[in-house]
């Protein structure tokens, strides 16, 4: 099922999401995903997705990221394959929801697309084994990890480059049935494909990831793990439409401004 975070009549909601209609839960995103039986949490309200403002599925404490997790970016970038995953993180400020704006820094004069799977826990999460960690996972977004590349060059680590508002588009929805290691995943700059390709070619896979984050630090209900992008990263300009598509979730669009 998509479980889809949205705003009517100025009040944040949870839905199910299909057919571009959204059916109303009495409770929250994570409850949700939690539930053993979503059913009796229906309302009988119904909305269309065009006149509700979605907002991103969830609230992290905070958004851990992958570097260089597939094996055909590697390759692109002519990089030996890591031994361990490569984290660091983005902070809760940074996110977006879909058809929310990307705004273009004035200090940096090159912001990349990154097309990311996004893994949602549904539970707190510590000392996890990756045999045990489809327990402690809800369901699966869309993230588009937004780096200013200049400045990533510049200051030799990620944390600036990483970080800025908007730098972390989320969603539009989190599907709790999806099989993480074979879904195509790819992204478009104004209609035109720039990044194609499955996450089978990850690197490290997402139960892998879990187990090696949480012995490195407690993951949280809601926060969101970003499995690292494919080939074919690229510059964004203002006035480019941004959209990250994954198999079995559906699509992420953002808009860069100024």
């Amino acid at each position: 099922m998509k479980i889809i975070r949205f705003l009517k009549d100025t009040q944040e909601k949870t839905g199910l999401l299909k057919d571009n209609k959204i059916t109303e839960l009495s409770c929250s995103t994570i409850d949700a995903i939690n539930s053993p039986n979503v059913d009796i949490l229906k309302k009988d309200k119904i909305y269309d997705v065009e006149d509700v403002t979605i907002l991103p599925p969830v609230s992290p404490s905070k958004v851990i990221c992958i570097g260089l997790n597939y094996r055909d970016h590697a390759k692109e970038l002519n990089m030996e394959l890591p031994d361990e995953p490569i984290i660091f993180i983005k902070p809760p400020t940074s996110i977006i929801g879909h058809l929310d704006n990307i705004i273009y820094p004035p200090s940096s004069s090159q912001v990349d697309f990154e097309a990311e799977l996004g893994v949602v826990l549904s539970k707190e999460a510590k000392n996890v084994k990756s045999e045990d960690a489809a327990d402690f996972i809800g369901g699966y977004t869309a993230v588009n990890d937004v780096t200013a590349r200049d400045l990533q060059r510049k200051d030799g680590q990620w944390t600036r480059a990483k970080s800025f508002d908007t730098f972390c588009p989320i969603g539009p929805c989190i599907e709790t049935d999806l099989d993480p290691t074979t879904q195509n995943i790819s992204l478009k700059l104004n209609g035109e494909f720039k990044q194609k390709s499955n996450t089978r070619n990850m690197i490290f896979n997402v139960y892998e990831l879990v187990e090696f984050i949480s012995n490195i630090m407690t993951l949280k209900p809601g926060d969101v793990i970003a499995t690292g992008t494919p080939p074919g990263v690229g510059p964004m300009n203002v006035g480019d439409t941004i959209e990250v598509e994954i198999e079995g979730i559906g699509s992420l669009r953002n808009f860069v401004k100024k």
